[in-house]
């Protein structure tokens, strides 16, 4: 774990040295801090873009760091130009880098050469660029009254009754912000009562009748009976093509012996008098009570 606390010596003053820094006679920066009377303060500074060292001639490439000796040198209205002065790694030669607050990048001053990199796409085989804006005639002045009163004819028939109305508007909302808010908390309260009291109701009639919480009613108007009678008539209706399809279906016999009975010859015929006969012998008997045993005995 590391340690966050600190040693202060026995002839250690507060009062007379502020901090230990002070008692040391360190700054808190350390070395860095080490020119920092003459406004001078060591950081770490990167390349934005190539340079040939102008010492040693050497192709340094962007993004090398350095430890760099930041001043500032100047202003651009409010903004400080700073200037880092680096040594190169390659030699012992000095080269100077300043901001350029105006055109927001940088620029070598001193020691050192930027490397041209801007690619003409006319030299290596392509298209010149146009630039059109550069080559473009005296603007009309005419044009420019004339695009200057459309302009204030439409700031003066749109936009200027446009915010009038949207500051209206505003004033009517915002003039007095305690009574609107009390309208809109008063209708909230109503309407949660109104809320609650069909909530109960609907509890009532569902606990009335066993019906499921989850159970969504919905409110008794004109609509809601059209609906729940269609619904109601349909469900019917299913229900009765559905009892009438379960139903079984009788045939309807002919009219006429001759078409349903088939013809048969005189042997066939007299066969089946027999069996019928015999059949209806048997069914006769079966049914005749049996004599009584014990009158047998006697």
């Amino acid at each position: 774990m590391q340690g966050f606390n600190k040693y202060y010596p026995p002839d250690y003053d507060p009062d007379k040295h502020q901090s230990l820094n002070a008692y040391r006679g360190k700054h808190a920066l350390g070395d860095r801090a080490r020119k920092l009377d003459k406004g001078i303060l060591i950081t770490r500074f990167e390349l934005p873009f190539n340079i040939w060292c102008g010492t040693c001639n050497n192709h340094i490439g962007m993004g090398v760091r350095y430890n760099a000796e930041k001043k500032k040198v100047g202003a651009y209205y409010s903004t400080p130009i700073y200037s880092f002065r680096c040594k190169c790694h390659l030699c012992d030669g000095w080269f100077e880098i300043q901001t350029d607050p105006k055109n927001t990048r940088y620029v070598v001053v001193s020691g050192a050469r930027q490397k041209d990199e801007d690619w003409d796409p006319q030299e290596n085989g392509g298209f010149a660029i146009h630039d059109t804006e550069g080559k473009a005639g005296p603007a009309d002045p005419l044009a420019a009254l004339e695009k200057t009163t459309e302009a204030q004819n439409h700031v003066t028939k749109v936009q200027i009754p446009r915010m009038e109305a949207l500051q209206g508007v505003s004033d009517h909302y915002n003039n007095d912000p305690y009574t609107l808010s009390s309208m809109v908390r008063k209708r909230f309260r109503a309407e949660k009562k109104i809320d609650a009291q069909k909530r109960a109701d609907d509890d009532s009639i569902k606990g009335k009748y066993g019906l499921p919480e989850e159970l969504q009613l919905v409110e008794d108007d004109a609509e809601a009976k059209h609906q729940a009678r269609d619904e109601w008539a349909r469900a019917r209706m299913d229900y009765d093509a559905e009892r009438n399809s379960k139903r079984p279906r009788l045939s309807i016999p002919s009219s006429s012996p001759s078409q349903s009975r088939p013809k048969l010859d005189p042997v066939s015929s007299l066969k089946a008098r027999i069996l019928d006969n015999t059949r209806r012998s048997s069914t006769l008997a079966s049914k005749r009570k049996p004599p009584d045993r014990r009158v047998l005995l006697k």
